[in-house]
């Protein structure tokens, strides 16, 4: 997956790109979205559809949107590595592989055991052996390259073979000995395990099991190696990668398209209601910052039903996106319950030590698993409100302190119970307040010295969502970074309905 040649510098983006990245509303003035970036090669081109998309078009869109997402996956995420699988034995694929492996197997131990030996299979097992070991050499290793080939010569052992000459168990030691000289450290253990078996077709087996393993190890070394160069080439290599995209399918941003309108949607919305106050200028034509319609649009994505197929443009994040969504989720339902169980219970929860941490250890341990679809949410908020009355009235008990009477009891459980309720105040309370805060955050300069003050009502909350807070804004700021000049594009037909830049140069050198 090697990155473009013709790579792209950040000073060569269009001016939205490094306006989306900043915070003020200011830089998203009208001019920064007529200049002139049309001529630079990071700026999304903006050619004539072909009337129709052969099937290589597809799929030749399909392998870069593929190594598009593994470049990004790579470099973004540092526990990203290749692991073994084995498939599941009950299924048809590992029943077949069972059947398969088992007749070759067997094959090679009748031919062994016959009088004389058979060594085809044999014969053929060294030469793929030879083959993984040499693909583990690097191109200076000259001298152990020319002792395998020499070592594992085909037509050595055949001459051998023709004259029962063979010595497996020989070859089978010198590969070994050699695959612990290549191995890492974490196989050292398999390479012993190894030098342990005795029977020569299990010894071969378990060879080609270490050997597959080897190849991983490989795999996950050169990805470590390659996510340097990634992480300094990312931008450039996404934003082109995504352009042979869209040339290859016109009807790639279709989605991120509808996003934005979306976004547009909410803010003429939200404009409306403002100027329908009094004292509001009614006469005026709505105007809509850039920065506003972005932002909220990733702010959605927060509350997004992934169901759905995200946007074009943020793919590569989903399952980020997704999981930030429902840590954010659960974190809401913790703050709600603390909120109300402070304003229930109020001056009897001040005294007691590390309150707000065992809530939270309470709360977090009943909302596992809240995402999935058989999940019971009030039967859980129902358990997390006898819980907390169960802790609060132990720690009473110990200070001689009087217990929780039946109906603060019940009251406290009907309330955290009634989260669940559309409209609820104490929910709506606390979801406007998560919004306040990651819109404050979105409108950061970057890079920020710190985090922006907690709202009321979330510092039981706060180490968390400061986390997931700055997981999403590395997300955002990244994507504006990369697909600035695509959402450059949407904006300038949407909001000032003015064509693409690269679409009124083609259409002004054709004049």
């Amino acid at each position: 997956m090697p990155l473009s040649d013709d790579q792209i510098s950040d000073s060569d983006s269009s001016r939205l790109s490094e306006s989306t990245a900043s915070s003020s509303d200011s830089e998203f003035s009208r001019q920064s979205f007529t200049s002139d970036s049309s001529s630079k090669p990071s700026s999304p081109a903006s050619t004539s559809p072909p009337t129709v998309v052969t099937f290589d078009e597809l799929m030749a869109a399909a392998r870069n949107l593929s190594n598009l997402t593994l470049a990004h996956e790579i470099a973004v995420n540092e526990n990203f590595c290749m692991k073994h699988v084995d498939l599941p034995q009950n299924s048809l694929e590992g029943r077949v592989k069972k059947i398969v492996h088992k007749a070759f197997w067997d094959l090679l131990e009748s031919e062994l055991n016959e009088d004389p030996p058979e060594y085809e299979h044999a014969i053929k097992l060294f030469e793929e052996i030879k083959e993984i070991l040499l693909s583990f050499l690097t191109p200076g290793a000259n001298r152990i390259r020319n002792q395998i080939c020499e070592v594992l010569d085909t037509d050595l052992i055949r001459q051998q073979a023709e004259h029962n000459a063979v010595d497996v168990h020989g070859l089978a030691s010198y590969v070994i000995n050699t695959m612990g000289k290549l191995c890492a450290p974490i196989r050292d253990d398999d390479i012993k395990q190894l030098k342990a078996t005795d029977d020569i077709v299990e010894l071969l087996r378990q060879i080609l099991h270490v050997l597959d393993l080897m190849k991983m190890d490989m795999v996950n070394y050169t990805i470590q190696n390659l996510r340097p160069h990634l992480q300094r080439n990312l931008v450039d290599y996404e934003r082109t990668k995504f352009q042979e995209i869209l040339e290859e399918t016109p009807n790639a941003l279709d989605l991120t398209t509808e996003w934005i309108k979306e976004s547009i949607k909410d803010e003429l919305s939200s404009v409306s209601c403002e100027s329908s106050s009094p004292g509001a200028d009614s006469g005026s034509k709505p105007k809509l910052s850039p920065t506003l319609v972005l932002n909220n649009g990733y702010l959605k994505l927060l509350q997004w039903d992934y169901q759905k197929t995200v946007p074009e443009t943020l793919v590569t994040d989903e399952a980020r996106l997704q999981e930030l969504k429902e840590k954010l989720n659960q974190l809401k339902i913790i703050a709600c319950v603390y909120l109300i169980t402070n304003n229930i219970l109020g001056a009897t929860i001040v005294g007691l030590p590390d309150f707000p941490d065992k809530l939270k250890r309470i709360s977090a341990a009943l909302l596992e698993g809240m995402n999935t679809k058989t999940f019971n949410l009030k039967e859980s908020l129902n358990g997390i409100g006898m819980q907390i009355c169960i802790e609060v009235n132990r720690s009473l008990t110990e200070r001689d302190f009087p217990t929780l009477n039946t109906e603060m009891q019940n009251n406290l459980v009907g309330q955290i119970c009634s989260i669940t309720q559309e409209e609820n105040p104490i929910s709506s309370l606390i979801d406007k307040r998560i919004q306040l805060y990651l819109k404050s955050l979105l409108t950061l300069p970057v890079p920020h010295k710190c985090m922006p003050s907690i709202p009321g009502g979330l510092s039981v909350i706060q180490t968390e969502i400061e986390s997931i807070g700055s997981q999403y804004t590395n997300i955002v700021n990244f994507n504006k970074q990369v697909y600035g000049p695509f959402y450059a594009n949407i904006l300038r037909k949407l909001l000032f309905c003015e064509a693409p830049m690269g679409k009124v140069e083609t259409e002004a050198s054709t004049n």
